[in-house]
Parts: structure tokens; C-alpha cells; sequence
């Protein structure tokens, strides 16, 4: 796993996740939860820029008229008690340019890195992501973000088929819900690794500076 050839893939550490006023919390989820991967991420954030590692970050959200919204999301966002567009107190949910949309102070982009923005769950979909991978010869993917069992796990599946390597940061992406966290790791050691494997913040970071110095 070359620093070179791989990018770390932080999807959806926005406020409107990890705040209590956001998107998340008016539908019921345990923002403690969501919010116990941040120190992880960071940790794999500063080797990365270290190493000079290409750095992408994604955001869920839509356009302010909604017009690309789908429906069916639309509705599922009403019943759960958080309507995609409408106000909170990190102005309207899940809508660029708002408060909430943006990403937590945390984890916020360094000048320079990529923000993908994505009206999907998976980060692919109606976005420029495959070209920018493809332009800069990307062959391993670091996965992490909110949530495991959602857009993480949707962005993870769609790069396996488009033939990427890929490896999920277990510590470093996190859900509101333990049990579905914990399937959605299983899911990707089955079956000799079929959506490729799993490791720790630690040992990824270990992995990466140990590349580095055997690298020519």
C-alpha cells in the first residue's frame, strides 16, 4: 500500500452528522456515537498530509431547491423526523452552504485537499470521484467516516467493483447503531475478503510509514 497510490477517503464527518443540531440528531441517532471516530481520523489525517498522501473529503447534501433529491429520500428523510431542506438550528438539513452541511472543526480540509460533494450515499454517484482517482493513479483506498453501515459501506462496495483495494479503518468510521457497526466490519473480511479487509487506525499508520521507507 504505497502512499503514493493510495487516498484516504474521509465521507461525511459533517455537522450535520456530528452536531447535536443537525440532520442526525432530529432524526433520533446517538451523536456520541457517531462522533467516536474523530480522533481516529485524525490520527490517519496527519500521516496522510505527512506522507503526501491525496486526501479526499465528501459531503453528503443537496441543493438548495432540492432538485436533486430524489423523492423516495425525500420521504424516508420526512419519516424519519428529519425532512431533508427543512430548518434547524444549523439552518436546513443536509443542503449545501448551510451551517450544517460543512464539515466539523476537526476535520476540516486543508487548502488544497478535495471535497466531494455527493446527493447520494455512495461518494461515486454524480460525482468526479473516479476521475480524480483515475487521474492520479490511485490503487488503494482508505475508507472511514459516518456512517459504517451506510455511505461508507456504499462508497466501499461501489470501489471494489470499479477495482479498487480497498481498507476499512474500523476505529476511525462509526454509527449510532453497535450491531450494524459491527456487521457492516464482518461484511468485508467474508469470504476471503470480498470487499477487502479491515484494520485499525494504528496499524494503517504503521503500514503507511513503513511503505514509505522501503519505497525507493
Amino acid at each position: 500500500m504505497s502512499p503514493d497510490r493510495t487516498a484516504l477517503l474521509v465521507i461525511d464527518m459533517q455537522r450535520d452528522f456530528l452536531d447535536h443540531g443537525g440532520y442526525a440528531a432530529a432524526a433520533g441517532m446517538d451523536i456520541d456515537a457517531l462522533r467516536h471516530p474523530i480522533q481516529a481520523m485524525r490520527k490517519l489525517l496527519g500521516v496522510a498530509r505527512r506522507l503526501g498522501m491525496l486526501v479526499v473529503h465528501t459531503r453528503e447534501g443537496h441543493r438548495p431547491d432540492l432538485a436533486d433529491c430524489p423523492p423516495a429520500k425525500l420521504a424516508r428523510s420526512r419519516a424519519a423526523g428529519a425532512e431533508i431542506g427543512s430548518a434547524g438550528p444549523l439552518g436546513r438539513l443536509l443542503v449545501r452552504g448551510e451551517f450544517g452541511h460543512d464539515f466539523i472543526d476537526e476535520l476540516q480540509p486543508l487548502p488544497g485537499e478535495i471535497v466531494i460533494d455527493k446527493p447520494g450515499y455512495g461518494a461515486f454517484h454524480q460525482t468526479d470521484l473516479a476521475q480524480v482517482l483515475q487521474n492520479r493513479g490511485i490503487e488503494h483506498l482508505i475508507l472511514g467516516g459516518v456512517t459504517t453501515e451506510v455511505c461508507v459501506h456504499s462508497t466501499l462496495r461501489e470501489a471494489v467493483d470499479r477495482g479498487y483495494c480497498c481498507v476499512l479503518a474500523t476505529d476511525a468510521c462509526g454509527s449510532a447503531y453497535p450491531h450494524l457497526h459491527t456487521a457492516a466490519l464482518q461484511m468485508v473480511a467474508v469470504e476471503g475478503g470480498v470487499f477487502g479487509r479491515v484494520a485499525d487506525s494504528g496499524a494503517l499508520v504503521a503500514e503507511l510509514e513503513q511503505a514509505r521507507e522501503a519505497a525507493p
